[in-house]
């Protein structure tokens, strides 16, 4: 069964590179351990969503996204607090719409807003996120399936078929 971990791992690995990372890189990106990383893309592999070059299968990864980000990680959201943009607050949905007042923001002290709490999919998100342009994007794109409303939902879903087009 995959966790939000693994769908951490498999975000990261989707990003567009000329390289398939090693363990200790993916642990080293993602702030994660390497027998974690390890663990993750074996259970990623399992599932189908990675092929054992650790290529992931962006159709299956999509269809994951689309149909049960929402339900199988859900999020409750917090109190206010300071943090890293996410969902629609974050590029690239930032962009296209205005984003809710207070935005959702992944806790992190030394992050540059104030918004209400959304825990992300690792605790690590946020550090990685902010040395990640592309990284930040997936996983804000994925919080705004998990949290957003029907319009935001549908702009994720749009932007995500863009960037894990086959």
């Amino acid at each position: 069964m995959l966790g939000p971990t693994d769908l951490y791992v498999c975000l990261y690995l989707s990003r567009p590179t000329t390289d398939t990372p090693r363990f200790e890189r993916v642990a080293e990106d993602l702030g994660i351990g390497v027998g974690t990383a390890h663990r993750s893309v074996g259970r990623l592999q399992a599932s189908g969503l990675v092929l054992p070059s650790r290529t992931v299968q962006r159709r299956a990864l999509l269809d994951v996204l689309l149909h049960a980000a929402r339900h199988v990680y859900y999020v409750e959201p917090g109190g206010l607090t300071r943090g890293v943009r996410t969902a629609d607050a974050a590029a690239p949905l930032a962009s296209m719409m205005t984003p809710s007042d207070p935005p959702p923001v992944w806790p992190d002290p030394l992050g540059d807003s104030r918004g209400y709490s959304i825990k992300p999919l690792h605790e690590s998100v946020p550090r990685a996120a902010k040395r990640d342009p592309e990284l930040h994007a997936l996983l804000a794109l994925v919080d705004a399936l998990r949290i957003g409303q029907a319009r935001v939902r549908n702009l994720a879903a749009t932007a995500l078929r863009e960037r894990l087009a086959p």
